[in-house]
Parts: structure tokens; sequence; C-alpha cells
């Protein structure tokens, strides 16, 4: 009987070429799509990772792009020159906001507004000076105010201020009409009688003036006007305004000859300065009140053989800026020392003392704490006092220059050389209060007593010294990440490993999800009990958590002592593994007991009240949103995270390597030292790296459950403010493309960079902990 050859089916498939049966199409087919779905799979994953690199990589950059205009110096660009001619010598020299229009304040009395453009005269006002005297001093006020005052020869002081009105004309045309007003009058003040002010200060504020002033033979006075203000004339229809009622004081006292009197915005300290450089800070209150002025301090303010050449208040009125005939600018305030003031030099600045290059003038903006300086060389230099940082230094004259204006916003600058040019010049500065010292060194700031870290990014006047140190933040972000580790590193990788090594099957399946399940809660939820239930549960029953937080780990491990000492008879019913179960009954009776006991405990020792007992005798601040309640708010938010990836580390050691170790005699505490951490090292070493940078990116938690104060201070007791948190809090109120916005993307920068370095370094670390146990 003739055998007919099996054709291909499925119980006999056709193999793959070169073996003894060939492939069936079939088999083939799904061979192909099978190999199609790895090549799929593998580009897809291929994509993936390479996206979340560019992902990265692009909020990397677009943070980069946002920072890098931080530490760009000022621009300075040339816009016009003219001359103005027949001027008398220059008095003061300003600059209208807008740039349009300029003022000059001339010896003669005169007022010239003049076009920045070219220099063409706009309007020319004589100033009301009484017929017989002529100017013999001059002192400005703020340029913000625009209100100086002439002293003259005859002993009165005339005030006036320099005021554009504007207006729009058709098709909204902005109209600059340049005018002097008389805010306090049109009639002078008499300082001396009939004899010449050589010297004088004015400062104004609202319904009062003061002036101080020196005549020929060097004696020094004061006079205070104040507004009278009939109320009765005022409700009957008639004028509210009765004129001015002055005082006149005159100081007494060993005040060396005084070439120059500065008032501070205050109307408190005058400020007298010596042909020498000597200063003396007057205390002119008492004078006004029956008493006399008091010195309170004498100091030098150049050093010998130099003379200083240039004065002018910082904006605000607090800091006063000394340029010398050397190049130098020193920055001097008032600060507290044992009960007295006294005034001292904070910093300085070269405006060419490489060069020893005399400063001719100097002049402060009217928005930020910059100045403007301008040497014998003709060399133009830009600063901001709170960096302490030099933004431009460009030689924008080659005459002799003798007087200098900056615009309100510090983006004009007006030079008159000594021949009777003008150049003018615009100027793009627009983030000068930042530098590495700003950011991350102390600074002494104004009315501060010593240099100190500080985050203030804003207040309601307009002359304030923004602080922008970024140490209080990056301290509190790392306060806040230690204190919330220090609780939840211990429980989750202590947990971790007993879950993952000791603890029987059939409870791990259960506690596993359960832990894991905590790490879904919002953390923003987390925050809202910290805050509203926490933070005042902690307060009132201080004594009794930290007894819990030291009480539950001794009774664990007096439990386990407890255990070991059982006879075996009843320690062998608990199955291996289930031994965690009697610990639940232990902790939650010491939960119970701590509060009883420490009722007692706090009225023996703490006079019933511990937190008022370690501000009052330890001196140690309790704020009721502190670290301590951010610990175990944001520990609790840590611990899954932890507990997860290394009870996954423990649990996938491999079991021959257990077993193995337990068959060579090692008890099993042996083998988890000794064979099951160090393989699972890198892996728990990952989950404390993740649970850290989960810690330091955490925003709402630290949000809502600390005081938000950035200030740097390790008690536990106290608050913090975090980089996140920060961000999360000022970048809406930030104004776009401002200094406080970029400054923001900075503070994100650095969180960036913090959690990128600390991931590498901890995946190095990881890779070689691999490397060093793969051998077990």
């Amino acid at each position: 009987m003739t055998e007919l050859p099996l054709k291909n089916t499925p119980a006999h498939p056709a193999p793959v070429a070169g073996s003894a049966f060939p492939a069936s199409a079939a088999t083939l087919s799904r061979r192909r799509f099978r190999h199609f779905k790895d090549k799929l799979a593998a580009v897809s994953i291929a994509i993936g990772g390479m996206s979340v690199i560019a992902a990265v990589l692009l909020i990397f950059l677009y943070l980069v792009y946002e920072v890098m205009p931080l530490f760009k110096g000022a621009v300075i660009q040339p816009i016009s020159e003219f001359r103005l001619e027949g001027q008398a010598p220059v008095l003061h020299l300003a600059l209208e906001e807008r740039l349009e229009v300029g003022v000059r304040l001339g010896a003669d009395g005169q007022a010239v507004y003049f076009d920045t453009a070219d220099g063409e005269v706009v309007s020319s006002i004589a100033l009301q000076i009484p017929a017989g005297q002529t100017i013999a001093s001059f002192a400005l006020d703020t340029d913000v105010s625009g209100i100086f005052a002439l002293g003259l020869s005859g002993g009165d002081v005339l005030i006036a201020q320099y005021a554009y009105d504007v207006s729009f004309g058709e098709n909204n045309a902005r109209q600059v009409l340049p005018v002097v007003r008389y805010p306090f009058g049109e009639s002078v003040f008499n300082l001396f009688d009939q004899q010449s002010v050589t010297k004088l200060s004015v400062r104004s504020g609202t319904g009062e003036l003061m002036l101080a002033g020196t005549n020929e033979q060097g004696a020094v006075a004061l006079l205070k006007a104040s507004k009278e203000t009939n109320l009765f004339s005022a409700f009957s229809g008639g004028s509210a305004d009765a004129g001015w009622e002055t005082e006149v004081a005159t100081i007494s006292g060993a005040l060396p000859d005084v070439d120059q009197l500065y008032l501070d915005v205050d109307r408190r300290w005058l400020f007298a300065i010596g042909t020498t450089g000597q200063l003396s800070l007057v205390d002119v209150r008492p004078a006004f009140s029956g008493g006399t002025a008091v010195i309170e301090d004498e100091v030098a303010l150049v050093e010998a053989g130099r003379q200083i050449t240039a004065v002018d208040f910082l904006l605000g009125g607090i800091s006063l800026l000394v340029g010398d005939s050397e190049g130098s600018v020193a920055q001097w305030f008032i600060v507290r020392r044992d009960g007295n003031f006294a005034i001292e030099k904070v910093r300085d600045f070269d405006a060419g003392a490489e060069d020893g290059n005399r400063v001719l003038d100097l002049s402060s903006e009217q928005r930020r704490k910059n100045f403007v300086t301008i040497n014998d060389q003709g060399y133009v230099g830009i600063y901001n006092s709170t960096a302490h940082r030099r933004v431009a230094f460009e030689r924008l004259s080659s005459g002799v220059p003798i007087a200098l204006a900056v615009s309100a916003r510090g983006d004009g600058v007006l030079i008159e050389n000594e021949d009777g040019s003008f150049a003018f010049w615009s100027v793009e500065n627009e983030h000068p209060e930042v530098s590495w010292e700003a950011l991350w060194e102390k600074v002494w700031y104004e009315n501060y007593q010593e240099p100190e870290y500080i985050w203030q990014s804003s207040a309601a006047n307009n002359d304030f010294e923004p602080k922008y140190s970024l140490a209080p933040l990056a301290f509190g972000t790392l306060k806040a990440a230690f204190y919330a580790l220090l609780l939840a590193a211990p429980l989750a990788v202590c947990g971790a490993i007993f879950t993952g090594y000791f603890m029987a099957p059939a409870m791990r399946r259960n506690v596993k999800p359960l832990v894991e399940l905590m790490g879904a809660m919002p953390t923003v939820v987390l925050g809202f009990l910290a805050g509203l239930w926490l933070a005042p549960f902690l307060e009132n029953n201080l004594l009794s958590v930290l007894s819990t937080l030291v009480l539950v780990p001794l009774s664990v491990v007096l439990a386990a002592f407890a255990w070991t000492r059982l006879p075996d008879s009843v320690r062998f019913r608990i199955p291996d593994g289930w031994e965690a179960g009697l610990l639940v009954p232990v902790i939650v009776l010491v939960c119970l007991l701590a509060p009883v006991i420490a009722g007692p405990i706090e009225v023996v020792f703490f006079a019933g009240d511990m937190r008022s007992w370690l501000t009052n005798e330890l001196g140690i601040p309790y704020d009721q949103r502190n670290a301590m309640v951010v610990g175990l708010a944001m520990g609790f938010a840590v611990i899954p995270t932890i507990f997860s990836i290394a009870e996954d580390a423990v649990f996938t050691v491999p079991k021959q390597l257990t077993y193995g170790s337990l068959a060579l005699g090692a008890t099993p505490w042996q083998t988890l030292r000794r064979v099951v951490l160090p393989t699972a090292s890198p892996g728990i070493f990952s989950a404390l790296m993740i649970g850290m940078g989960r810690a330091v990116g955490e925003t709402m938690i630290v949000l809502m459950a600390t005081g938000n104060t950035p200030i740097m201070d390790a008690n536990v007791f106290e608050g913090m403010r975090t980089l996140a948190a920060n961000i999360a809090v000022e970048i809406p109120e930030s104004e776009v493309a401002s200094t406080h916005y970029r400054i923001l993307f900075l503070a994100a920068l650095v969180l960036f960079m913090f959690t990128f370095v600390v991931n590498t370094l901890a995946e190095i670390i990881r890779q070689r902990l691999r490397r060093k146990y793969s051998t077990i």
C-alpha cells in the first residue's frame, strides 16, 4: 500500500526554513506581526523617553531664558547733543519723566525748560526773588517732589517747585507745559537777619517744611513751618488756609566749619559736614521743644588727604552717598549701637578709584535704589546700592562735566559740560537689583542694624528697598525636607524591611496596598488638616505629642524584648511573620496613656504650659504653624513613596541568596544585615532620594501649614518659607518681566538644579552600590 505524504495541518505545522519541516504561512505571519509589535514597542518607548528628556530640557531652557536678563548690564545709547548759550552757572539739572523736556535752574534765578531732542528752549521762567537780593545758596528737597530752596543774600529763603503740566490735544498728542509753583506761598521765609544764607538744606512733608542754613559767621539756624488751618473759616465758606506758622531755632555747640547741610526725610536728623570731611549727626527735635539740638555722633566721611566732592541722598532719604576726590562713593546711614544712634559706612563703590578720578557729581533715581556718578574724565557709572553692583561704567563726555541729571525711571542721563554743551543718553537698565551678593550673602539693608538674610519683595511705600535674598527660602526648603524625612525615613525604611523580609505573605498583601493608598491623599487636604486642625492641636497638647513620639518607639522595643522572653510554647502559637499584629494594641495603648502621663508632668516641671515655659525660660519662640507641624504632615505624605520603593527593593532580593545564607547557618538577622540589605541598598537609597525630592518640591502642605515667614532659624517650633511655596504665593502678584518676576523664575531654576544634582548624585551612588554588591 502506498503512503500518502502528510499535508501541513494544525497538528503538523511547517517548521521554519532550514529545519526538517517548512513553516506555515500563518506561523510566519504571526512571527512577523510579533516582531513588528516588538519594534513598535521599542520605538514607542524610545520616543517616550526622548520626549521626557526633551520636555525636561525645554523646561530648563525656558527657566534659563527668563533668568538670563537679570545678569545683563546696562546699555547706554546716545540720543542728542546740543548747546544752550548765555546761561548763568547751573544750580540744578533735571529731566521730565518721559524724557521730552529738561529743566535747568541757573544762578541768575531763571528756570529754563528745553527740549531734550534739540535743546530748543521751551520756556524760561524767572523766579520771584525779592528785589535787592541775590541767590547765595541752593538746596533741593528731592527730584520726586521738585521742591527746592534758594538761600538769599538778605537772610531769606524762597521755596519753589519746578513741575510739568501734561495735557492731551488733538489726536491725543501729549503736550508738556512747564510751570514753576510756590507750594509754601510766594512769600519768603526769614532765616537770618540781613545775613546771607551761605549753606542751605530743605525738607518738605504734608503741610510741613523744615529749613537748615548757615550764615557768613558759621551760625546754624533751623526753621520749621506748618500750615495753620481755620476750620471755622472753612465751614463758613472762607479759605481754610490762614498762612504758615514758623518757628526758628539755633544750634549751639561745637560744630565744625560747616561746608554742607543735609536734612533727612523724617526731618529729625541734620547731617552737618565740615570742610575737613567731618560729619556731625545732629538730632534737631529737641531744638523745637524747648531744649537744644543734640550731637549724637561724629565721624570722618573720607580718609585723610581726600576731599568730599559730591553728596546726595539715596531714594527715601535714609542713606547718604558721599563721593570723594579719589573716585570712591561711600554709602552711610544711621544705626543703633548700645542704645545710641550712630552713623556707619555700609559699603563703597568704585567710580574711577583705580585711576584716581575725581567724582564731580552724583544723582539718585526716583524709583529704585540706583544712583549715577560722573567723574572728571567724563566716565558715567550706574550703580545699585542694595546689590552693591556697578551695571555700567562708560565715558559719555569728552568735555569737562559740571552737572548731571537722571530721569525718574532711570532710563535717561543728561550731562552738562563746562562749555555749555549738553549730551543726552538713553539707558536700558532693567534689573540692577540682582547680584550674587544680594541673592546669597548677608546684605546690610536700610533701617537694619546689621547685615542679614531677608526676603521681602514688596511694600506699601514707593521708596521701598527690595530684599531678594534666596538664602532664607533655600534654608526653609531644606529645613522642611529635613524634618519631614526625620519622621518619614525611619518609619518607611524600617517598615519596608519588615514587610518585605519578615512579614507573612498574607499580611503583606493587605499592608502594602494600604500604605500605598496613603499616597493617593491630595496634599491640599493634608495641608488643610495640618493648618486648621493639627497646628492648634499640637499647640494645646505639645507635651503629649512629644511624649507619644518618644514613648511609641520605646514601647515597641520593650514589647519586642518581652516577646523574646516568653516561653516557646506561647511564642510558637503565633505563626512567623504575624508578630507585627501584636504591636497594634501596644501602640494604641501608649497613644492613649501619653496624654494622661503628660498632664501631671507638665504641671510639675513646666508650670502647666510647656509652650510658655520654652519661650520664657529657654528663650525658644513658638509659632503655631511651625516646622514640627510640617514634619508630621509632610512626613505622612512622603512615607508611601519611600515605603513602596524600598519594600520592592527588599522583597525582590533573590530567594536563593537568603536560603543559601540560612542554610550556611546564618540567623535571619545576620542574613538581613549581610545579604538582604547590601543587595537591596541601591533600591533603598533611591527610595530615600525620591522621597527627599518629593519633600523638597512640596508646595501645598508647607504653604498651608507654616506661617510662610522667610527666616533662617533651625528651631523646630519656628516656621519657614520654601522656594516652592514662595513661587506659588508671589508669582500671581508679580509684574510680568519685572525683577521680582524673574527672580521667582530664578528660584524655580535653583529648585530644578537642586533636584537634578541630587538625583544625579543619587544615581551615581546607586550604580556604584549595585556594582559593589552584584557579586553576592
